[in-house]
Protein backbone atom coordinates (compact mmCIF):
# COMPACT_ATOMS: atom_id res chain seq x y z
CA UNK A 1 0.00 0.00 0.00
CA UNK A 2 1.09 3.69 -0.93
CA UNK A 3 0.16 6.84 0.20
CA UNK A 4 0.99 10.04 0.36
CA UNK A 5 0.37 13.22 1.93
CA UNK A 6 1.58 17.12 2.59
CA UNK A 7 2.78 16.01 5.94
CA UNK A 8 2.76 12.65 8.34
CA UNK A 9 2.52 13.05 12.08
CA UNK A 10 4.07 10.13 13.77
CA UNK A 11 1.93 9.54 16.94
CA UNK A 12 -1.68 10.26 17.89
CA UNK A 13 -1.33 11.55 21.87
CA UNK A 14 -2.31 14.59 22.66
CA UNK A 15 0.58 16.91 20.48
CA UNK A 16 0.73 14.56 17.31
CA UNK A 17 -3.30 14.51 17.16
CA UNK A 18 -3.10 18.48 18.07
CA UNK A 19 -0.08 18.95 15.36
CA UNK A 20 -2.51 16.91 12.71
CA UNK A 21 -5.38 19.38 13.77
CA UNK A 22 -3.59 22.70 12.90
CA UNK A 23 -1.81 21.32 10.18
CA UNK A 24 -5.52 20.73 8.50
CA UNK A 25 -6.75 23.56 9.06
CA UNK A 26 -3.81 25.40 7.20
CA UNK A 27 -4.93 23.28 4.13
CA UNK A 28 -2.88 20.75 4.67
CA UNK A 29 -3.44 17.23 4.21
CA UNK A 30 -2.17 14.67 6.72
CA UNK A 31 -1.38 11.32 7.49
CA UNK A 32 -1.12 10.22 11.62
CA UNK A 33 0.88 6.95 12.10
CA UNK A 34 0.36 5.09 15.34
CA UNK A 35 1.01 1.86 16.98
CA UNK A 36 -1.38 1.93 19.43
CA UNK A 37 -4.73 3.03 20.45
CA UNK A 38 -4.83 7.04 20.22
CA UNK A 39 -3.53 8.36 23.49
CA UNK A 40 -2.42 5.32 25.01
CA UNK A 41 0.78 6.23 25.61
CA UNK A 42 1.92 9.86 27.43
CA UNK A 43 -1.19 10.96 27.34
CA UNK A 44 -2.89 7.85 29.36
CA UNK A 45 -5.25 8.66 32.06
CA UNK A 46 -8.62 10.29 32.77
CA UNK A 47 -7.72 13.85 33.46
CA UNK A 48 -4.65 15.60 33.53
CA UNK A 49 -3.85 19.10 35.33
CA UNK A 50 -4.35 22.66 33.13
CA UNK A 51 -2.02 25.21 35.29
CA UNK A 52 -0.73 28.51 34.44
CA UNK A 53 2.09 28.13 36.70
CA UNK A 54 5.48 28.06 35.91
CA UNK A 55 8.96 29.14 36.46
CA UNK A 56 9.62 30.07 32.99
CA UNK A 57 7.90 33.19 32.16
CA UNK A 58 7.67 32.42 28.67
CA UNK A 59 5.10 29.09 29.43
CA UNK A 60 3.08 31.17 31.40
CA UNK A 61 2.22 33.05 28.48
CA UNK A 62 2.09 29.74 26.68
CA UNK A 63 -0.43 28.80 29.05
CA UNK A 64 -2.66 31.60 28.41
CA UNK A 65 -2.52 31.10 24.54
CA UNK A 66 -3.12 27.42 25.28
CA UNK A 67 -6.54 28.34 27.58
CA UNK A 68 -7.87 30.22 25.06
CA UNK A 69 -7.39 27.48 22.29
CA UNK A 70 -9.04 24.98 24.72
CA UNK A 71 -11.88 26.83 24.71
CA UNK A 72 -11.65 27.47 20.81
CA UNK A 73 -11.36 23.48 20.77
CA UNK A 74 -14.11 23.24 22.94
CA UNK A 75 -16.69 25.29 20.53
CA UNK A 76 -15.31 23.47 17.60
CA UNK A 77 -16.19 19.61 18.86
CA UNK A 78 -18.98 20.96 21.06
CA UNK A 79 -17.93 19.65 24.37
CA UNK A 80 -16.43 20.40 27.96
CA UNK A 81 -12.51 19.69 28.28
CA UNK A 82 -11.27 21.77 30.53
CA UNK A 83 -13.34 21.83 33.81
CA UNK A 84 -14.20 25.08 35.50
CA UNK A 85 -13.05 24.07 38.83
CA UNK A 86 -9.89 25.54 38.72
CA UNK A 87 -6.26 24.51 39.90
CA UNK A 88 -4.95 24.80 43.85
CA UNK A 89 -1.35 24.68 44.69
CA UNK A 90 0.28 24.50 47.99
CA UNK A 91 3.77 25.64 49.26
CA UNK A 92 6.45 28.03 48.75
CA UNK A 93 7.09 27.72 45.23
CA UNK A 94 3.51 28.13 44.49
CA UNK A 95 3.50 31.30 46.42
CA UNK A 96 6.89 32.53 44.59
CA UNK A 97 5.37 31.67 41.39
CA UNK A 98 2.20 34.05 42.11
CA UNK A 99 4.29 36.82 40.94
CA UNK A 100 4.49 35.67 37.61
CA UNK A 101 0.89 34.85 37.12
CA UNK A 102 0.42 38.19 38.38
CA UNK A 103 1.42 40.06 35.10
CA UNK A 104 -1.43 38.26 33.56
CA UNK A 105 -5.00 40.04 33.83
CA UNK A 106 -6.21 36.65 31.93
CA UNK A 107 -5.26 34.22 34.81
CA UNK A 108 -6.67 36.16 37.93
CA UNK A 109 -4.58 33.74 40.81
CA UNK A 110 -4.34 35.00 44.13
CA UNK A 111 -3.44 33.79 47.30
CA UNK A 112 -5.90 31.95 49.37
CA UNK A 113 -6.37 31.80 53.40
CA UNK A 114 -7.17 29.08 55.51
CA UNK A 115 -10.83 29.39 55.29
CA UNK A 116 -11.17 29.83 51.85
CA UNK A 117 -8.68 27.03 51.05
CA UNK A 118 -11.29 24.65 53.02
CA UNK A 119 -14.27 26.26 50.83
CA UNK A 120 -12.43 25.48 47.55
CA UNK A 121 -11.37 21.89 48.34
CA UNK A 122 -12.98 19.97 51.27
CA UNK A 123 -11.39 17.01 50.96
CA UNK A 124 -7.70 18.50 51.80
CA UNK A 125 -6.87 17.82 55.37
CA UNK A 126 -6.05 20.94 57.64
CA UNK A 127 -3.33 23.49 56.46
CA UNK A 128 -1.75 26.42 57.64
CA UNK A 129 0.91 27.10 54.45
CA UNK A 130 0.79 29.54 51.46
CA UNK A 131 -1.47 28.48 48.80
CA UNK A 132 -2.55 30.21 45.53
CA UNK A 133 -5.87 29.59 43.39
CA UNK A 134 -5.58 29.90 39.90
CA UNK A 135 -9.67 30.32 38.70
CA UNK A 136 -8.57 29.73 34.96
CA UNK A 137 -7.15 26.37 35.85
CA UNK A 138 -9.16 22.79 35.47
CA UNK A 139 -8.67 19.35 35.23
CA UNK A 140 -8.93 18.33 31.31
CA UNK A 141 -10.93 15.91 29.67
CA UNK A 142 -7.67 13.81 28.45
CA UNK A 143 -10.28 11.22 27.02
CA UNK A 144 -12.48 13.39 25.01
CA UNK A 145 -9.84 15.78 23.96
CA UNK A 146 -8.27 12.61 22.00
CA UNK A 147 -11.27 11.02 20.72
CA UNK A 148 -12.50 13.79 19.37
CA UNK A 149 -9.20 14.84 17.73
CA UNK A 150 -8.42 11.27 16.84
CA UNK A 151 -11.79 10.56 15.17
CA UNK A 152 -10.87 13.81 12.81
CA UNK A 153 -8.26 12.42 12.02
CA UNK A 154 -9.61 9.40 10.76
CA UNK A 155 -12.38 10.93 8.79
CA UNK A 156 -10.09 13.36 7.40
CA UNK A 157 -10.91 13.99 3.21
CA UNK A 158 -7.56 14.47 2.60
CA UNK A 159 -4.46 12.15 3.11
CA UNK A 160 -4.49 8.66 4.50
CA UNK A 161 -6.42 10.05 7.79
CA UNK A 162 -5.05 7.91 10.62
CA UNK A 163 -2.87 4.34 10.02
CA UNK A 164 -2.87 2.01 12.75
CA UNK A 165 0.62 0.71 12.12
CA UNK A 166 3.92 1.53 13.46
CA UNK A 167 6.80 3.73 11.83
CA UNK A 168 9.27 1.21 11.26
CA UNK A 169 11.81 3.29 9.14
CA UNK A 170 12.17 7.07 8.20
CA UNK A 171 13.64 8.41 5.67
CA UNK A 172 14.39 11.86 4.03
CA UNK A 173 14.67 11.21 0.45
CA UNK A 174 14.60 14.00 -2.61
CA UNK A 175 11.56 13.26 -3.51
CA UNK A 176 9.92 13.49 0.03
CA UNK A 177 10.34 11.88 3.35
CA UNK A 178 9.58 7.98 3.17
CA UNK A 179 7.77 5.92 5.58
CA UNK A 180 7.67 1.95 6.22
CA UNK A 181 5.42 0.71 7.91
CA UNK A 182 4.59 -3.34 8.62
CA UNK A 183 2.37 -2.70 5.56
CA UNK A 184 2.80 0.42 3.78
CA UNK A 185 5.36 2.92 1.93
CA UNK A 186 4.00 6.20 1.90
CA UNK A 187 5.96 9.39 1.02
CA UNK A 188 5.38 13.29 2.44
CA UNK A 189 5.99 16.29 2.36
CA UNK A 190 7.41 17.00 5.14
CA UNK A 191 7.19 15.04 8.90
CA UNK A 192 6.41 15.68 12.94
CA UNK A 193 7.90 13.02 15.10
CA UNK A 194 5.91 13.26 18.81
CA UNK A 195 6.37 9.66 19.55
CA UNK A 196 7.01 9.89 23.08
CA UNK A 197 9.33 7.36 24.16
CA UNK A 198 9.63 6.61 20.82
CA UNK A 199 10.59 9.95 19.41
CA UNK A 200 14.44 9.89 19.77
CA UNK A 201 15.24 6.85 18.60
CA UNK A 202 13.07 7.97 15.38
CA UNK A 203 15.50 11.04 15.17
CA UNK A 204 18.16 9.41 14.76
CA UNK A 205 17.36 8.95 11.15
CA UNK A 206 17.63 12.42 10.74
CA UNK A 207 20.87 12.37 12.69
CA UNK A 208 18.79 14.71 15.54
CA UNK A 209 20.10 13.48 18.91
CA UNK A 210 17.59 14.31 21.89
CA UNK A 211 18.90 15.00 25.01
CA UNK A 212 15.77 12.67 27.13
CA UNK A 213 16.34 11.38 30.49
CA UNK A 214 13.87 8.59 30.08
CA UNK A 215 11.79 7.52 32.98
CA UNK A 216 8.81 6.48 34.25
CA UNK A 217 6.01 7.02 36.88
CA UNK A 218 2.48 6.33 38.50
CA UNK A 219 -0.60 7.80 39.00
CA UNK A 220 -3.21 6.05 41.69
CA UNK A 221 -7.14 7.09 41.11
CA UNK A 222 -9.21 7.00 44.51
CA UNK A 223 -13.15 7.33 44.64
CA UNK A 224 -14.33 10.62 46.67
CA UNK A 225 -16.51 9.74 49.69
CA UNK A 226 -18.60 12.55 48.62
CA UNK A 227 -18.93 13.97 45.31
CA UNK A 228 -18.66 17.97 45.69
CA UNK A 229 -20.02 20.56 43.33
CA UNK A 230 -16.71 21.69 42.69
CA UNK A 231 -12.90 19.86 42.64
CA UNK A 232 -10.13 22.19 41.72
CA UNK A 233 -6.67 20.74 40.78
CA UNK A 234 -4.17 20.16 43.50
CA UNK A 235 -0.23 20.42 43.40
CA UNK A 236 1.37 19.69 46.25
CA UNK A 237 4.81 21.24 47.05
CA UNK A 238 4.34 22.23 50.86
CA UNK A 239 5.64 19.06 52.25
CA UNK A 240 2.79 19.75 55.31
CA UNK A 241 1.73 15.57 54.60
CA UNK A 242 4.94 13.97 54.31
CA UNK A 243 5.57 14.40 50.66
CA UNK A 244 6.69 17.27 48.11
CA UNK A 245 6.07 17.58 44.47
CA UNK A 246 2.17 16.08 44.42
CA UNK A 247 -0.24 16.69 41.50
CA UNK A 248 -3.73 15.42 41.53
CA UNK A 249 -6.58 16.13 38.90
CA UNK A 250 -10.21 14.90 38.75
CA UNK A 251 -12.09 13.10 36.72
CA UNK A 252 -14.84 14.78 34.06
CA UNK A 253 -18.03 13.73 36.54
CA UNK A 254 -15.61 14.86 40.15
CA UNK A 255 -16.36 10.61 41.28
CA UNK A 256 -12.60 10.00 41.34
CA UNK A 257 -8.95 12.03 42.20
CA UNK A 258 -5.90 10.82 39.96
CA UNK A 259 -2.81 11.39 42.16
CA UNK A 260 0.86 10.94 41.78
CA UNK A 261 4.25 12.03 42.68
CA UNK A 262 6.45 13.96 40.85
CA UNK A 263 9.08 11.48 41.50
CA UNK A 264 10.02 9.11 38.11
CA UNK A 265 11.84 5.65 38.32
CA UNK A 266 15.01 5.95 35.74
CA UNK A 267 14.84 3.68 32.54
CA UNK A 268 17.46 2.86 30.36
CA UNK A 269 17.26 4.62 26.64
CA UNK A 270 15.64 1.33 25.29
CA UNK A 271 13.24 1.48 27.94
CA UNK A 272 14.79 -1.49 30.32
CA UNK A 273 13.83 -0.35 33.93
CA UNK A 274 16.26 -1.60 36.70
CA UNK A 275 14.30 -1.19 39.77
CA UNK A 276 11.13 -2.95 38.72
CA UNK A 277 9.66 -2.93 43.03
CA UNK A 278 10.64 0.68 42.31
CA UNK A 279 6.80 1.82 40.59
CA UNK A 280 4.87 -0.35 43.07
CA UNK A 281 6.89 1.66 45.84
CA UNK A 282 5.56 4.76 44.28
CA UNK A 283 2.08 3.68 43.98
CA UNK A 284 2.32 2.82 47.89
CA UNK A 285 3.67 6.15 48.28
CA UNK A 286 0.73 7.76 46.46
CA UNK A 287 -1.85 5.90 48.66
CA UNK A 288 0.17 6.99 51.83
CA UNK A 289 -0.18 10.81 50.66
CA UNK A 290 -4.03 10.65 50.38
CA UNK A 291 -4.77 8.58 53.49
CA UNK A 292 -2.44 11.40 55.18
CA UNK A 293 -3.43 14.37 53.39
CA UNK A 294 -7.47 13.71 51.70
CA UNK A 295 -9.44 12.43 54.42
CA UNK A 296 -12.53 13.08 51.65
CA UNK A 297 -10.73 9.90 49.79
CA UNK A 298 -11.95 6.57 49.68
CA UNK A 299 -8.11 5.16 50.19
CA UNK A 300 -8.85 1.79 48.42
CA UNK A 301 -7.43 2.46 44.98
CA UNK A 302 -9.70 2.01 41.86
CA UNK A 303 -6.79 2.63 39.05
CA UNK A 304 -3.70 3.02 38.35
CA UNK A 305 -1.94 4.81 35.50
CA UNK A 306 1.48 4.03 34.31
CA UNK A 307 3.38 6.46 32.19
CA UNK A 308 6.88 7.11 30.36
CA UNK A 309 8.53 10.33 31.51
CA UNK A 310 11.10 12.05 28.68
CA UNK A 311 12.05 14.90 30.80
CA UNK A 312 14.85 17.41 28.93
CA UNK A 313 17.91 18.38 30.93
CA UNK A 314 16.56 21.54 31.55
CA UNK A 315 13.56 21.21 33.74
CA UNK A 316 10.65 19.12 34.54
CA UNK A 317 8.60 21.21 32.04
CA UNK A 318 10.98 21.70 29.10
CA UNK A 319 9.98 21.14 25.44
CA UNK A 320 11.76 21.52 22.64
CA UNK A 321 11.54 21.24 18.15
CA UNK A 322 14.19 20.18 16.75
CA UNK A 323 14.39 20.62 12.68
CA UNK A 324 16.65 18.62 10.78
CA UNK A 325 15.71 18.64 6.76
CA UNK A 326 11.97 17.53 6.08
CA UNK A 327 11.50 16.95 9.90
CA UNK A 328 10.82 18.33 13.06
CA UNK A 329 10.76 16.47 15.86
CA UNK A 330 9.34 17.74 19.39
CA UNK A 331 10.25 15.97 22.89
CA UNK A 332 9.58 17.54 26.65
CA UNK A 333 7.51 16.53 29.53
CA UNK A 334 4.54 17.84 30.85
CA UNK A 335 3.21 18.85 27.73
CA UNK A 336 -0.49 17.93 27.92
CA UNK A 337 -1.89 21.46 29.31
CA UNK A 338 0.37 22.95 25.97
CA UNK A 339 -0.71 20.82 23.57
CA UNK A 340 -2.84 23.44 21.22
CA UNK A 341 0.15 25.98 21.25
CA UNK A 342 2.37 23.02 20.62
CA UNK A 343 0.36 21.91 18.00
CA UNK A 344 0.31 25.16 16.04
CA UNK A 345 4.33 25.57 17.00
CA UNK A 346 4.79 22.29 14.87
CA UNK A 347 2.48 23.35 11.76
CA UNK A 348 3.82 26.78 11.76
CA UNK A 349 7.05 25.26 11.46
CA UNK A 350 6.15 23.39 8.57
CA UNK A 351 4.68 25.81 6.80
CA UNK A 352 8.03 28.15 7.29
CA UNK A 353 10.55 25.97 6.56
CA UNK A 354 11.90 26.75 9.98
CA UNK A 355 11.27 26.58 13.77
CA UNK A 356 10.78 29.78 15.52
CA UNK A 357 11.89 30.96 18.83
CA UNK A 358 10.96 30.10 21.88
CA UNK A 359 10.88 26.29 20.84
CA UNK A 360 14.25 25.78 19.25
CA UNK A 361 16.15 23.50 21.70
CA UNK A 362 18.57 26.53 22.04
CA UNK A 363 15.58 28.41 24.06
CA UNK A 364 15.69 26.29 26.45
CA UNK A 365 12.12 26.83 27.21
CA UNK A 366 10.36 26.04 30.42
CA UNK A 367 14.26 26.31 32.02
CA UNK A 368 13.74 26.42 36.33
CA UNK A 369 16.42 28.98 35.91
Amino acid sequence: MTTTSDVAVIGAGIVGLSAAHALRSRGYSVTVFESGTPGSGQSAGVSRIFRHAHDDPRMVALAVRARRQWRDWEDTFGVRLVSDDGALALGPTAVRRLALLEDHADIGARLVDRDELASLLPILGAYNGGAVFDPNGGSIDTRTAIARLADEAREATTGAGLIAEQAITVRDRPAGVEIRTPTTVSTHGAVVVAAGRGTAALARAFSVAIPVELGAHVRVSFALREVPDRLPTLQDGSGAFGVSGVYAAAYPDRSAFGLGLSDSVVAHDDGAIDDADALARSADNAIAYASRALPGLVHEPIGIVHCWVTRLPWGDDGVAIWKSGNAYVIAGHNLFKHAPVLGEALAESVVAGTVAEPFRPEDRLGAAD
